[in-house]
């Protein structure tokens, strides 16, 4: 009986055991596949792509980086921007040893799809759209061959890291890729909506919302962190837009052309000197301008400024060159910067030649530098007296006339010059003309 009821003791223990093993590991498996306990960053890339875009994101990661994050989640909707913030963003992305998801809730075009492609997941909403990567100037043309091979390698290259068909990536900056089945036809940019990136492979599947995403990643219990540009961070993308710049830098040279014909110092230099701040800010921010580019700028504002007050010509000329060589320090695209500076260049010269043709130099810093008193007769300034009633009268030579010497007319003498020829002393002589305090003399 003993014997049986140590049987019966032994299998309940062994029972037990297996029970609570099995309630353990099942517990486990269920925390891992909802993501309890683990980290997840949610950082939003939208509007324009540009390097205080890049910034943000430099940040942001490092930052989840830091905190060991389990994912960072993109939720991207952008219609593009610069290609080379959309590729110093992409070597961020490469260099992450967390595993990334791009989540398109609108559209994920030019170099937004290329910040998707170099992304491990791509989720997208229904309706969205990926693609239309072509290389465009500022001036809306097309971009040259050089630059377009670039960027077909860049994009072909972010797909193939992770294990997409580098065709469409290709097609999406190629228009002479052929894919009429999807809406692409040759000369046309590709452009996959959310089915057609589930059907090549693109995307690993359409949401409708971030609980959906976090659902099909086995996140849906984890810890979310969401990320907002700082004020900084969002004043910097905005004073980095290459539509912003050329406004600057108008505002600067107009404001600071205008105060120039004001009297003291106003509003017009106060907007000057603001958008120049606001300028270098903002590139500051972004990482692009350096405390030497600052140092540069202010040095030639005090070479111009001494050049006003003390004019010569060298001063002014290196002044300009170091504001403008400030200018360039700053930016990472000398090409849009030349164009800017440009632009500024030609609206300051308009407002200038107005200014001066309706104010002119009477008024401003310019009534200090230049000179308003003049010598007129009236208020007794005489240069010389010009004798006229002298021609005719005779004389006789009192020294050798070389052609210059004295010679005396009655009772006064005076300095006389001869047509040319050598005259002796005690000569006769007769005045022929009088130039202001010269006396031509002829012999008699």
């Amino acid at each position: 009986m003993k014997k049986y009821v140590s049987v019966l003791l032994v299998s309940i223990s062994i029972i037990t055991a297996l029970f609570t093993f099995t309630n353990s590991f099942q517990t486990e498996v269920l925390a891992e596949d909802s993501g309890e306990g683990k980290l997840v960053y949610v950082i939003p890339i939208e509007n324009e792509v540009e390097r205080g875009l890049e910034a943000f994101i430099r940040r942001t990661t490092t930052e989840a980086t830091e905190n060991n994050a389990d994912h960072i989640i993109f939720e991207i909707n952008t219609p593009g921007g610069r290609v080379d913030a959309a590729e110093y963003i992409g070597e961020i992305l490469q260099d992450l040893e967390i595993e990334t998801t791009s989540f398109i809730t609108v559209r994920a075009l030019s170099a937004g799809s290329y910040i998707a492609l170099n992304t491990d997941n791509i989720y997208m909403k229904p309706q969205t759209s990926m693609g239309a990567s072509g290389v465009i100037n500022s001036d809306g043309t097309a971009a040259d061959q050089k630059a377009q091979s670039a960027w077909v390698a860049s994009m072909r290259g972010a797909a193939s890291s992770k294990d997409r068909d580098p065709l469409y990536a290709e097609a999406m900056a190629n228009a002479e890729i052929d894919l009429p089945e999807y809406g692409a036809p040759e000369g046309d940019f590709l452009t996959l909506d959310a089915n057609n990136a589930v059907e090549v492979g693109y995307a690993q599947g359409i949401v409708s919302h971030r609980a959906e995403l976090l659902s099909n990643l086995s996140l849906a219990d984890a810890e979310i962190i969401e990320t907002e540009p700082t004020a900084a961070e969002g004043l910097a993308r905005f004073l980095t837009n290459p539509i912003v710049v050329p406004i600057l830098l108008s505002l600067a040279s107009i404001g600071l052309i205008v105060e120039l014909y004001s009297p003291g110092f106003g509003i017009p230099g106060s907007i000057g000197i603001a958008s120049l701040v606001l300028y270098f800010y903002g590139h500051i921010i972004a990482g692009l301008a350096g405390y030497e580019a600052i140092v540069l700028l202010i040095l030639g504002i005090v070479l111009i400024i001494i050049e006003i007050f003390a004019p010569g010509g060298i001063l002014g000329f290196i002044g300009i060159g170091a504001i403008v060589a400030s200018l360039f320090m700053s930016t990472d695209d000398p090409g849009h910067m030349a164009m800017s500076i440009a632009i500024a260049l030609i609206a300051s010269i308009i407002v200038a030649v107005i200014l001066f043709k309706t104010i002119g130099l009477e008024k401003g810093v310019f009534r200090h530098v230049i000179l308003k008193d003049s010598t007129t007769t009236e208020q007794g300034y005489v240069s010389s007296v010009n004798r006229l009633e002298l021609i005719g009268q005779e004389g006789v030579t009192v020294t050798p006339l070389r052609p210059s010497g004295t010679a005396e007319f009655g009772d006064e003498r005076l300095d006389v010059v001869s047509e040319g020829a050598f005259i002796d002393v005690d000569t006769p002589i007769k005045i022929i003309k009088v130039e202001g305090s010269r006396l031509v003399v002829r012999k008699i």
